[in-house]
C-alpha cells in the first residue's frame, strides 16, 4: 500500500540531502532519487542502483521495488511528486523569480538582467 508522504516530510528529506538526481549516471552521496519514467526507460529499475551508488532516499511509484527499510519513499506518481516538492520549494524559499523565455537571445538577456539587478541585490544566475 502507498502510504501518503506529507509533503513537508519530503521536503526536509531535500532540505538535509545533497540534491536531487534522476539520473544513476549522475548520483551524488546522500541525494534524493526520483525515479521518473520515459517512453523508452523507467527510473523505478534503477531504484537499487541508486541507494548502491550513495542516494540516501529513493522515490518510486512501482512496489515492486518498494523496500520497508526507509530507504523507498513510495508514491502514486514521481512526476507529480517531484512537480509538487519543487512548487513548495519555490513558496518555502520566500523571495522573487525572475524568469525567461524565448527562442532568441536568452543567454544575452540573462546577463544584463544579473549585472543590473546585482548592482543592489544578491542574484543566481
Amino acid at each position: 500500500t502507498r502510504i501518503p508522504l506529507k509533503i513537508e516530510q519530503l521536503h526536509q528529506y531535500f532540505l538535509e540531502s545533497s540534491g536531487i538526481c534522476t539520473d544513476t549516471r549522475k548520483i551524488t552521496p546522500n541525494c534524493l532519487f526520483f525515479a521518473l519514467k520515459g517512453d523508452n526507460f523507467d527510473g523505478n529499475t534503477f531504484a537499487y542502483e541508486a541507494l548502491n551508488k550513495g542516494a540516501s532516499k529513493v522515490i518510486i511509484d512501482d512496489l515492486r521495488f518498494h523496500k520497508n527499510t526507509g530507504e523507498t519513499i513510495l508514491c502514486a506518481n514521481v512526476l507529480q511528486l517531484l512537480q509538487k516538492l519543487a512548487s513548495f520549494h519555490r513558496s518555502y524559499l520566500n523571495i522573487p523569480i525572475v524568469a525567461l523565455t524565448g527562442s532568441n537571445g536568452k543567454t544575452t538577456t540573462k546577463e544584463l538582467i544579473n549585472a543590473v539587478l546585482s548592482k543592489k541585490f544578491r542574484t543566481t544566475a
